[in-house]
């Protein structure tokens, strides 16, 4: 068995259908029908047997594709054991990073790190914070960097705090947003729960929502076209954008804080190109080394 074997075990288990799955890893169909064959030569079971909508995974199939994930972990470990043994700063690191993390502060980190170390390469998985602790668990990433309030129980870093703001292309008056269009995005629950509390004990009324989107990226963009308001991180808010904000705090009259932490396992630590980046990106201050 190769590894792009348990790759393809893996990914066909998940999608059960192989156009899906030759997509997934810019594969052929028949490259994938290919390697399907031989493994069940090599085995001498039936792995798969077609549906009527995709594939259908035998007994013996279904076994080996929970091992698969077991089996690409060891190769990885095993990978990054022998890239130690070189005593250098090397090989792939894998990153997971929440959107807005991503765009707005993670190219900066890379360039910085690889500057310093040229001979790393980086795979970066982009999604939501809550899915960054699971890639994390599955080691199918070594450092996450994730957004909101952190309930990692292993080893974690507080990279910065970001107050959270009210943004209008026009001026607004505080009194006046019941009535005024509001867009709201999916974020952390964390996150949510504290702008709720603050509505409660701000107004009376409920918002006026007349915007769902699924990303903060996408609900800045109809603010930019004057669409609505919405509450948005600060690091979202450029002077560039010609927008009106407004910061929200508690009773005390303190800004509530949006936290973003860089978490990972202590045992990875262990692995040369984890250690060195962990370094770099806890000796940057985050307060100036990027600027709005």
């Amino acid at each position: 068995m190769e590894t792009q074997d348990w790759l393809i075990l893996k990914t066909l288990f998940q999608t059960k259908n192989i156009t899906k799955a030759a997509q997934t890893l810019f594969l052929s169909q028949p490259a994938i029908t290919h390697r399907l064959r031989h493994m069940e030569e090599e085995f001498g079971v039936t792995i798969v047997q077609r549906a009527s909508k995709g594939i259908h995974f035998t007994p013996q199939g279904e076994h080996l594709a929970k091992a698969a994930d077991t089996m690409l972990i060891q190769f990885r470990q095993l990978k990054d054991e022998l890239l130690n043994m070189e005593h250098e700063v090397t090989g792939t690191l894998r990153l997971g990073s929440a959107h807005v993390f991503t765009k707005h502060r993670l190219p900066g980190l890379l360039k910085t790190f690889k500057n310093e170390y040229p001979n790393v390469e980086f795979k970066v998985t982009t999604s939501r914070s809550k899915d960054i602790f699971g890639l994390l668990y599955k080691q199918d990433i070594q450092v996450g960097f994730i957004r909101g309030a952190s309930s990692w129980n292993d080893e974690k870093h507080l990279l910065f705090e970001e107050a959270i703001c009210i943004a209008s292309k026009e001026p607004f008056a505080i009194q006046d947003l019941p009535h005024l269009p509001r867009i709201d995005y999916q974020t952390d629950p964390a996150i949510q729960a504290l702008i709720d509390n603050w509505w409660r004990e701000t107004f009376p009324l409920p918002p006026l929502i007349s915007m769902d989107v699924d990303r903060v990226d996408i609900c800045k963009e109809m603010i930019v076209n004057g669409l609505g308001y919405a509450f948005l991180p600060d690091i979202l808010v450029d002077d560039d954008d010609n927008l009106h904000r407004y910061i929200i705090t508690n009773k005390s009259g303190k800004p509530i804080l949006r936290q973003t932490w860089m978490i990972y396992q202590k045992a990875a630590l262990e692995t040369n190109v984890v250690h060195a980046f962990v370094n770099c990106v806890k000796a940057i201050d985050f307060k100036t080394f990027f600027i709005k």
